[in-house]
C-alpha cells in the first residue's frame, strides 16, 4: 500500500468520523431552531444551523442590528449559537422592557469572561437585584451621587480641573490626545472621591497610565465584548475554551494590586479606633465602616472607575469633535461661557446654567450614546412584550444608538443640531424613552448626576480656556467620525488637537 493510499484512507476515515459526530449535532440544532421558530418570538433574520445569526452581526453590531430592525420591526430576535437575543430599537419597545416589564426583565446577562469568584459582588453586572445589589446601590447613591455628596466633592472636582488646565498650558502648540487628558482627569477625580488620592499621572513618567493601570482597565473591559464561544453556547461555559475568564481574573487581580496598600492602610486605621474627621473621609472609609471585604471593595472600585471614567471620556471626546465640525455651535458655546462664567476654569454649579452647552451635550449623547446597547439584560421569567413571547433567560439589548437616530422620532436625525433641545422637555433621566442614553428603570445608571457634572465642567473648561485646532491645519469639516464598538462607543480614530491661546 502506497503512502498516498494510506493517507487517503486516513483522511476519508477522519471525514467519516467527523460526519458521524457532527450530523446528530447538526440535526439537533436544526430541530431546536425550528421548534423555537414556531414559538411566538419576535421576528428576525432566518438563522443558520448551529451558528444562528452570529455571522451577520459584524464589528459594529449596533449598526447591523439597526438595519435588521428597519426590515423586521422595533422588536427583533437573533439567534447567537443557542443563545436567544431580543433587541428593542424604538421608544415604545424600550418602554415595555424598561418600565412595563422592568421587574422580570431586569436580570443581567453576564459575559462568561466576567463570571468568576468576584461575581457575587457586582453592582453594574449583578445577575439579579438582591440584597447586596440594593444595599450597595443605596450606599453609592447616598455617599457618592446625592446632591449633598456632589456638593462635598466640588472642591476635588475643581482641583482636578485646575490640574488638567495647568498640564495643557505646558503643552502649547503640541499635539495632545484629548481622550488621554480627559481620562486622567476623570480617573483622578473618582480615585480621590473613592481612595482620597490620585492614581494616575498626566506626564506618565513611570508608565503607569499607558502601560499599567489604564491599559489593564481597558483590557478587562474588552474581555467582556470579545466574541466568546462560551456566551454563544452556554452548555460549554464552564470549559472557558478561549481562556477569557481565566485571563480576565488574572487582569483583575493585577488591577486590584494598584490600590491594595491604600485599602489595608485605611482598614488598619479604622481597626485602631482612630476617628477621622467627617470631611476627611472618602468612600472607602464608608465601605469599611459598613463591613465590606477587600473583594467587595475591589469590585466596587473597578466598576465605578470603568462606568464613570470611560463613559465621561468618550462623551467629552465626541462632543469636542462635533463642535469642531460645527463652527456655529462652537461659537455659541464660547459666547455663552464668556457671559455665564467669572473665570476660565468653570465651576460645576455655574455650568449647569449654560443652556446651549447642555443642549450640545444632550445632542452628543443622542448621536453617540456612551453605551450603545446599554448593559445587556436577561429575562428572569417568560413574559409578553409587544404581543411577542420573551422566553426565560433570553438576553435583551436596548439599541439606544438606533433610537437616537430614528427618523420617525427625530427630524434630520444624522445632523448635529443642539437647538432641538432648547426649550424642550426631553431629558435623559429615564422618563423620555426616545432619549435614554443612561437607561431607565431599576437598572438605570446611578452615577448619572456625577457623570453629567463631569462632562459639563471638563468640556466647558477646555472650551473656555483654549483655542482648538487640528494638527497640520486640517479641515475640521473632514474630521473622521467613525466609531469603534465596545461596551462604550469610542471614536475609532482618537481626537488629537493642538491647543493655542484664545485670541
Amino acid at each position: 500500500m502506497t503512502k498516498l493510499t494510506r493517507f487517503l484512507i486516513m483522511e476519508s476515515s477522519l471525514a467519516a468520523s467527523l460526519f458521524l459526530l457532527t450530523t446528530p449535532l447538526f440535526l439537533f440544532f436544526i430541530f431546536k431552531q425550528r421548534f423555537r421558530s414556531s414559538k411566538n418570538r419576535p421576528p428576525g433574520p432566518p438563522p443558520w444551523p448551529i451558528i444562528g445569526n452570529i455571522h451577520q452581526i459584524g464589528t459594529n453590531p449596533h449598526v447591523s442590528i439597526s438595519i435588521f430592525a428597519q426590515e423586521y420591526g422595533p422588536l427583533i430576535s437573533l439567534q447567537l449559537g443557542t443563545q436567544l437575543l431580543v433587541v428593542a430599537s424604538s421608544p415604545s419597545a424600550a418602554l415595555e422592557i424598561l418600565k412595563t416589564h422592568d421587574r422580570v426583565l431586569s436580570g443581567r446577562a453576564i459575559p462568561n469572561a466576567f463570571e468568576h469568584s468576584f461575581s457575587p459582588f457586582y453592582l453594574v453586572w449583578s445577575a439579579g437585584c438582591g440584597e447586596h445589589w440594593k444595599s450597595l446601590r443605596t450606599l453609592c447613591r447616598t455617599e457618592m451621587f446625592s446632591p449633598k455628596a456632589l456638593e462635598a466633592q466640588l472642591k476635588i472636582r475643581d482641583e482636578k480641573l485646575a490640574q488638567m488646565v495647568s498640564f495643557l498650558q505646558g503643552k502649547k502648540l503640541e499635539v495632545v490626545n484629548v481622550g488621554d487628558v480627559v481620562f486622567t482627569t476623570m480617573f483622578n477625580t473618582i480615585s480621590n472621591v473613592f481612595f482620597g488620592k490620585d492614581l494616575l499621572e498626566f506626564e506618565d513618567k513611570h508608565g503607569i497610565t499607558a502601560g499599567g493601570l489604564k491599559g489593564k482597565l481597558f483590557k478587562a473591559l474588552e474581555d467582556g465584548t470579545r466574541p466568546n464561544i462560551s456566551d454563544f453556547y452556554p452548555f460549554v461555559r464552564k470549559l472557558d475554551l478561549q481562556g477569557l475568564r481565566r485571563g480576565n481574573l488574572k487582569i483583575l487581580k493585577e488591577i486590584f494590586s494598584f490600590w491594595e496598600d491604600i485599602v489595608e492602610e485605611r482598614r488598619a486605621r479604622i481597626n485602631s479606633s482612630l476617628v477621622a474627621e467627617e470631611e476627611d473621609k472618602c468612600f472607602l472609609d464608608r465601605l469599611l465602616e459598613n463591613g465590606f471585604s477587600n473583594d467587595q471593595i475591589n469590585i466596587c472600585a473597578l466598576e465605578l472607575f470603568i462606568a464613570g471614567v470611560d463613559t465621561t471620556t468618550s462623551t467629552t471626546e465626541w462632543a469636542m469633535a462635533e463642535l469642531l465640525k460645527n463652527k456655529e455651535a462652537f461659537s455659541k458655546v464660547q459666547e455663552e461661557l464668556k457671559h455665564k462664567t467669572n473665570s476660565k476654569i468653570v465651576a460645576g454649579l455655574q455650568v449647569s446654567e449654560c443652556s446651549y452647552l447642555n443642549a450640545c451635550i444632550k445632542e452628543t449623547l443622542r448621536l453617540h450614546p456612551p453605551v450603545p446597547f446599554l448593559i445587556p439584560r436577561r429575562a428572569f421569567e417568560a413574559c409578553e412584550v409587544m404581543n411577542y413571547t420573551i422566553p426565560r433567560n433570553t438576553q435583551i439589548f436596548i439599541n439606544v444608538w438606533a433610537i437616537g437616530r430614528d427618523p420617525e422620532v427625530w427630524e434630520e436625525p444624522l445632523s448635529f443640531r443642539p437647538e432641538r433641545f432648547l426649550g424642550s422637555h426631553l431629558d435623559f433621566k429615564g422618563q423620555d424613552f426616545e432619549f435614554i442614553p443612561f437607561g431607565a428603570g431599576r437598572r438605570m445608571c446611578p452615577g448619572l448626576p456625577s457623570g453629567i457634572k463631569s462632562v459639563q465642567s471638563i468640556l466647558a473648561s477646555l472650551i473656555n480656556q483654549f483655542r482648538w485646532v487640528l494638527p497640520n491645519d486640517e479641515d475640521p469639516s473632514k474630521l473622521d467620525m467613525n466609531e469603534k464598538f465596545g461596551v462604550t462607543l469610542q471614536k475609532k480614530k482618537p481626537l488629537q488637537l493642538i491647543f493655542k491661546d484664545l485670541e
